[in-house]
């Protein structure tokens, strides 16, 4: 009978926990077919890192080497001892300039993941407040104004709008530097480039969701209460479709995770997609292998961390995640 009465499901700490335990067989997966594309490649990384060397390329150097690299073992001896490495934090070195890659990514994850931040948080303060007031003023003049340039912002590739940003505002005007550089300042450009058209894309989410709310009962039947218009959207809709604003921004930190290397690229800011464009470019493996297994452990997070974030907003979310109230 106690049994019985006791609420089904577990508590958000379990779940979270249950989750993260769930990343380890999809971690040996990513890693096995990334070690697995990477081994059947045509190219041959001891030719190619005795090349950076400058060694001359001979038959009996290249055997040598691979003896003394471990490439002359079988595809699982050679994957398992790599993926013991990986785990103990030893990545390999890069194939081109010999750095460890440990070292490389030391470098590139901190800008990426500021790039990332800045351009989801200037998204959602553009994203938000224009889809709550196109959906306040439906069907009027700054409701098709702000309709409009969500679309032209949508529909703008992130490079092209670079060029034409670094062309206004560090050409032709002067204010920003053509290359980031690292800087503060220099960050504003990437950031706008990225932001403005996830933000015509999502300006058009938000204003169906908060449309959605606004057609619901709750919100006429407080009104007629006497309830004020501003306080029922801020308290009750906006709250409501928060789930919505979250996806959006789970959505968005993840594109962004692996979608910056354009942007990166033409504002020469060093982050993940700049050195993994460089490594693929190059084909080097030992990068590339470090750069989709640190991208699978983001992006897992961060799901994680949304599904979460819906409990905390909206304790009906508990139920759809199997934790209790």
């Amino acid at each position: 009978m106690e049994n019985s009465l006791r609420p089904k499901g577990h508590s958000l700490g379990r779940y979270a926990l249950r989750r993260l335990l769930l990343l380890i067989p999809v971690l040996f997966g990513v890693t096995l077919l990334t070690y697995g594309l990477m081994f059947l490649s045509p190219s041959d990384p001891v030719e190619m890192l005795l090349q950076a060397q400058g060694i001359p390329v001979s038959p009996e150097v290249v055997s040598a080497m691979r003896v003394r690299m471990g490439l002359d073992r079988p595809f699982l001896e050679q994957y398992f001892a790599w993926l013991w490495r990986f785990l103990r934090g030893d990545m390999g070195v890069s194939l081109i300039d010999g750095e460890p890659v440990w070292l490389m990514l030391k470098s590139a994850i901190p800008r990426t993941l500021l790039l990332t931040a800045s351009s989801v948080l200037v998204t959602v303060v553009l994203s938000v407040p224009l889809g709550v007031l196109t959906a306040v003023r439906q069907n009027r003049f700054s409701d098709y104004l702000i309709r409009f340039l969500s679309f032209l912002g949508n529909a703008m590739p992130s490079f092209l709008l670079s060029l034409l940003l670094l062309y206004l505002f560090a050409l032709r005007l002067g204010l920003l530097p053509v290359l980031a550089g690292g800087s503060v300042k220099g960050l504003i450009l990437p950031t706008l480039a990225l932001a403005l058209p996830m933000s015509g894309r999502y300006i058009r989410q938000v204003r169906a969701a908060i449309l959605e709310q606004l057609g619901k009962r709750y919100v006429a039947g407080a009104i007629s209460r006497g309830v004020r218009a501003r306080t029922v959207l801020i308290r009750s809709v906006l709250r409501n479709a928060m789930t919505t604003i979250l996806t959006l921004i789970s959505l968005s930190v993840g594109s962004l995770l692996g979608g910056t290397a354009a942007v990166e690229r033409i504002f020469a800011w060093r982050g993940m997609g700049y050195m993994v464009m460089d490594a693929i470019f190059m084909r080097d493996y030992p990068v590339i292998q470090a750069f989709v297994v640190w991208m699978t452990i983001l992006y897992v997070v961060i799901n994680l961390l949304t599904d979460l974030s819906y409990a905390l907003f909206d304790p009906r979310a508990r139920k759809g995640l199997g934790v209790r109230s």
